[in-house]
């Protein structure tokens, strides 16, 4: 039977609760970045203080730099259900996605279709509608405009021999609903396209199996995810053979170098397997059948949605209900990750400022979501306020959070 999830351990694990420049404030707004674990913290200044040298030279140093970037990724490809070969690092995962974007370039052909959505965050829409100059013909799955739903259906109508691609996000970062990644991939795959999927805002909320998920490529953020500022992509193997090589010629036939044009950065991709030592740590503490690789992964997972979902439906309860907000997205906190976007029918951010005044870490802006606020009737200009939390996060902050919205609006 899983034990509930131990908040004071958990929290124990982040320096930043620590912090007396932060006390008394509650942080809502994970969706733009999390806490650092100290695992990850840890090892980051490990390395820049014992081994900050060029890595995989034949001497200890070296050595050792180049062996904890190599325990990073095969640690985490691990807990991740994919082979180490097909995980590669890079500066985030907008940029990933724009070499994604070029790669895919040379490889389709006038007259070829990739399907976009409009609930994407713009890093995985813009750099795909760009290759419309190439003669890629985009068409875009929409959202249906009262819920920010997007309904499989619709994209079955789209799809037909000429489709090549497919991306939509696991989940938006303003509608925050949970999209069913393995269906739709299925439905891609019977039509003959691949399928590109953007992790960023469900990944925080437990890693995914991204092998049993079944898209050809799935992209993530490290620093949402505890970690430090570097994007994490999968890639199948299939697809990176017939992609051109983005990478020095010299580096082509190595396949987590393939997608990668610039050198990573060292110290930050070693200090990704921190977020595994994390995770493992959480597996351990709250007796775990398995504490390493795909096991911990999926218990992790479980432990991290039944934490959140029991401190989101709260929240969802007090807003849905008001007339003076329109809450984006689902009001079942099971179906949907802890991103709530609320539109005010007026400027957004003024009303993050004063919830700051009260304690309380949110945003207000358009969160690079622009395409989905336009065709959900919200205007881009005047944002939404987002209000996003992780497992971290325990129930004294989302009562607070609950009376502080109470006030403001």
């Amino acid at each position: 039977m899983k034990r509930a999830m131990d908040i004071e351990f958990v929290r124990k694990q982040f320096p930043a609760f620590e912090q007396p420049s932060l006390q008394g404030q509650a942080f809502f707004e994970n969706a733009g970045g999390s806490y650092t674990c100290r695992q990850v913290i840890d090892r980051l200044f490990r390395f820049y203080t014992e081994h900050k040298v060029q890595p995989y030279a034949p001497y200890a140093a070296s050595e050792a730099a180049g062996a904890e970037m190599d325990e990073a990724r095969s640690r985490l490809a691990a807990m991740l259900g994919v082979s180490q070969q097909d995980l590669s690092f890079g500066p985030s995962t907008t940029q990933n996605t724009y070499v994604l974007a070029q790669a895919f370039r040379g490889f389709l052909k006038p007259g070829e279709k990739i399907i976009v959505t409009n609930q994407d965050h713009e890093a995985n829409s813009g750099p795909w509608r760009r290759l419309a100059d190439e003669g890629i013909e985009v068409l875009e799955w929409q959202i249906d405009p009262a819920t920010g739903h997007l309904d499989p259906s619709a994209l079955e109508d789209l799809l037909d021999e000429s489709v090549r691609l497919v991306c939509f996000p696991h989940c938006s970062n303003v509608v925050g609903e949970i999209n069913p990644v393995t269906e739709i991939t299925a439905l891609a795959h019977a039509a003959g396209a691949f399928v590109c999927v953007d992790g960023v805002s469900y990944a925080p909320h437990g890693l995914p199996n991204v092998g049993e998920l079944g898209p050809d490529i799935y992209l993530f953020s490290a620093y949402k995810t505890y970690g430090p500022h570097q994007g994490i992509m999968v890639i199948n193997p299939a697809l990176a053979e017939l992609l051109p090589n983005q990478a020095h010629y010299f580096n082509g036939d190595v396949p987590y170098k393939r997608f990668t044009p610039a050198g990573p950065d060292h110290a930050q991709v070693a200090a990704c397997a921190g977020m595994v030592d994390y995770f493992e740590a959480l597996a351990e503490h709250h007796n775990a059948p398995e504490i390493t690789g795909t096991g911990a992964g999926a218990f992790v997972h479980d432990l991290m949605r039944e934490q959140e979902i029991s401190l989101l439906q709260p929240l969802l309860d007090a807003v849905k209900g008001r007339n003076d907000v329109r809450l984006l997205g689902p009001a079942n906190a099971k179906e949907r990750a802890p991103t709530v976007a609320l539109a005010l029918g007026r400027a957004a951010e003024p009303v993050a400022k004063q919830l700051a005044e009260l304690g309380i870490m949110a945003g207000g802006s358009d969160f690079y979501a622009v395409r989905a606020l336009r065709a959900m009737g919200v205007a881009p200009a005047q944002g939404v306020l987002r209000l996003s939390f992780t497992h971290y996060t325990d129930q004294s902050e989302v009562t607070a959070l609950i009376e502080a919205l109470d006030r403001v609006l």
